[in-house]
């Protein structure tokens, strides 16, 4: 009867924390999308295991970011599209919303590529993937509660688990894995080593992915009183992200970096497993592309919708009807369209697509997380939960090696050749 109770009471503890976990767990797992994956694996099948000191750097700043976000959530009880309008007035709202727009447009037609790769391997065409994939989200979307749709998001987020089991099956030398986590091994100034470097970066780190994390906590309707909890959900998910992170990058840096194969993206990387490592390697990486691809496809276009409606004072979230918000469920749809229709129609340039949305998002980063700063320091707005000293020092670290990885981006992004002596 004790044991019984004891048991009873330890599940009545963990009740309060279920309810309030998730934010965290799957801001930081939707970091692993499509153009996530692609990154991870093009910079272990180029560079081996020589980049994985950067996600020691960027799980730290990840989730002092994330969780400066979810504290200005928790105590304001409003996005940070919202307390930038009410700040910065319109005029910066309106073009952090077009950067945000414009940027977020490549994700999420990144997304659907990596639909379209994943089902390729499996022979089918994109003009038949794509589309379907457009209208099971809407409808998973939009008919599925807030709830329910956050607990598929959740055991979304746990089938990372496949690429974890592809870096298994390969035989790594996990010594040395773990040794390259924090000791760094041949470093190069060459053009393409560092702007693998910076895309490592700036696809863990991300605007919307800033915005998004605020707007789910306000969502869920948290307060201030879940920081404690919130708080480890967030450090946990950023912690998760680069974990699976670590094995992608290893995956392919014992396989195809040892072999000298080279690829492109995380289909190339998919078919490659397949002589190396055996079929069934083969298909959970082809597995893990696509549910990471379904799961971007679906957030990243919940979430720019919920930022812009929100920015202009106009009713957002999955907690409406549709005849409540029509805006927000109306950009939707169209960002689901408009991406989808990136990657089927054949004149799209959807290579410089991708590259220009991801140097605006590495610019796009350096204002919001000034705006970030500076609202976070605001203690007129937050009081006793403004920045502390450690996390302002970290806060100021990140935005200088943001800035001038931003800055070098856009060098090489047009002078390509301004690098070519290193």
């Amino acid at each position: 009867m004790k044991l019984f109770k004891s048991i009873r009471n330890r599940f009545l503890f963990l009740i309060p924390i279920l309810a309030i976990i998730g934010p965290g767990i799957i801001s930081g797992s939707v970091d692993n999308d499509a153009g996530g994956i692609t990154t991870y694996s093009v910079a272990g099948a180029q560079f081996g295991l020589n980049l994985l000191w950067v996600l020691l750097l960027t799980t730290f700043s990840l989730a002092i970011t994330q969780e400066i976000g979810a504290r200005m959530g928790l105590v304001t009880g409003k996005g940070l599209a919202s307390l930038i309008r009410e700040k910065f007035g319109i005029r910066w709202t309106a073009f952090t919303m077009l950067c945000l727009f414009i940027a977020n447009m490549g994700t999420i037609a990144a997304e659907f590529a990596g639909i379209a790769a994943a089902m390729g391997i499996f022979n089918i065409p994109k003009f038949i993937s794509v589309p379907i994939a457009i209208v099971l989200i809407f409808l998973l979307v939009t008919r599925g509660s807030f709830g329910k749709l956050e607990k598929l998001f959740l055991l979304l987020s746990f089938f990372y688990v496949a690429y974890i089991l592809s870096a298994i099956i390969v035989h790594p030398d996990w010594g040395t894995a773990f040794k390259s986590i924090f000791v760094p091994s041949n470093l190069s100034l060459n053009k393409t080593y560092l702007l693998t470097l910076m895309a490592v970066i700036g696809t863990t780190i991300t605007p919307w992915g800033q915005f998004f994390i605020q707007d789910y906590v306000v969502d869920k309707k948290l307060s201030k009183e879940d920081l404690k909890i919130e708080r480890g959900d967030v450090f946990f998910g950023s912690f998760l992200t680069n974990f699976i992170s670590f094995f992608i990058i290893v995956a392919c840096a014992v396989t195809i970096f040892a072999k000298g194969i080279p690829v492109n993206n995380a289909k190339d990387v998919a078919v490659a497993l397949a002589p190396l490592a055996g079929n069934f390697a083969s298909l959970l990486f082809a597995f893990g592309l696509l549910n990471a691809s379904i799961f971007g496809a679906s957030l990243v276009p919940v979430a720019t919708s919920y930022v812009i409606t929100e920015a202009f004072g106009m009713e957002s979230g999955l907690n409406f009807r549709y005849r409540e918000a029509p805006q927000f469920y109306g950009l939707f749809l169209l960002l689901l369209i408009l991406g989808g229709l990136m990657v089927i129609l054949p004149f799209f340039p959807l290579l410089t697509i991708l590259v220009v949305s991801q140097a605006i998002n590495a610019i796009l980063l350096i204002p919001i997380f000034i705006f970030l700063y500076l609202l976070s320091n605001d203690k007129k707005l937050l009081g006793e939960y403004a920045n502390n000293k450690l996390i302002n020092v970290i806060l100021i670290l990140t935005l200088i090696g943001l800035s001038i990885a931003s800055t070098i981006y856009m060098i090489s992004l047009f002078a390509p050749n301004l690098f070519s002596f290193l």
